[in-house]
């Protein structure tokens, strides 16, 4: 049975000495503490394979955590099943029936739509979404907007993003975002959301999160990393930072496999094919 929260409070999110393996036995997390306080909007980076998969999907119940090791608003979200904790990833981004030749008024119908008439209303418009698109026939950037659409419609006190705004066009990932820092603003709400696009985000997360081979390396708020909004060499100071991050994360690990790559290797030539050409050293 679902357990039942105060909504009248934004939840916070807890992680204490979290680890854990895969049913191959490989691991997935090793001892990953996180506080992350109500009304927070987190940004969680990493490179592929960091574990960021991996946590969103305990934190959303979809995957049982140890006893004791994962808490939304005091409550273990796999045992008790949280009502309002929305979590859009893979699985939501691949569901089939969206390529299927149907309405998006009978798609938004079958999650709400007519019960959150005025939420979807707004999610439409924030979206630019054209109600007599048939899904079989748009592009993946639309059925994106109306995957989002969906997917936020009912209320949720808790929203976990797992790299979901990959095909959504500048535009509608700005006004997305932007509806997304409203929610949080003004409704008691928290936003875990994992993304490598950094376009436009200098000003959005409260807090950040840097994970690498499965472990929460850095985590706090803005203020803590001193990151401002202004222009650096071309990328946000909150780019700079990431780059660093992503870096010694490289730099930790190591070449793949464990040795340098054999045979060719590659240098960059400036100048030459617009972005620069490649050529094999012998």
């Amino acid at each position: 049975m679902a357990q039942q929260v105060d909504t009248s409070i934004a939840p916070s999110i807890g992680v204490k000495d979290l680890s854990y393996a895969f049913p191959d036995g490989s691991s997935g997390l090793k001892e990953v503490f996180l506080d992350l306080p109500p009304g927070s909007r987190t940004l969680l980076i990493g490179a592929n394979g960091a574990g960021k998969t991996t946590l969103l999907r305990l934190l959303s119940g979809k995957r049982m955590a140890p006893a004791g090791t994962v808490s939304i608003a005091g409550v273990d979200p796999f045992k008790f099943g949280l009502e309002g904790v929305t979590y859009l990833g893979l699985e939501w981004v691949l569901n089939p029936i969206v390529r299927t030749d149907i309405d998006v008024p009978t798609l938004l119908a079958s999650v709400g739509g007519d019960y959150y008439t005025e939420r979807r209303d707004e999610l439409v418009k924030i979206l630019d979404i054209d109600l007599a698109w048939r899904m079989h026939a748009v592009s993946d950037g639309e059925r994106r907007r109306v995957q989002l659409a969906m997917g936020l419609l009912r209320p949720w006190t808790i929203l976990l993003l797992d790299e979901i705004t990959v095909d959504l066009d500048l535009l509608s990932r700005s006004n997305f975002l932007a509806f997304l820092k409203h929610e949080a603003e003004t409704r008691p709400c928290t936003i875990v959301y994992a993304t490598h696009i950094l376009d436009n985000l200098a000003t959005w997360p409260t807090h950040l999160v840097h994970m690498a081979l499965g472990k929460v390396k850095k985590w706090g708020s803005m203020e803590q990393f001193n990151v401002q909004a202004e222009r650096v060499t071309g990328n946000s100071q909150l780019g700079e930072l990431v780059l660093k991050w992503l870096q010694e994360d490289l730099d930790e690990r190591g070449p793949r496999n464990g040795k340098a790559s054999e045979g060719k290797t590659y240098e960059n030539l400036e100048g030459k094919g617009g972005y620069g050409a490649e050529k094999a050293i012998k």
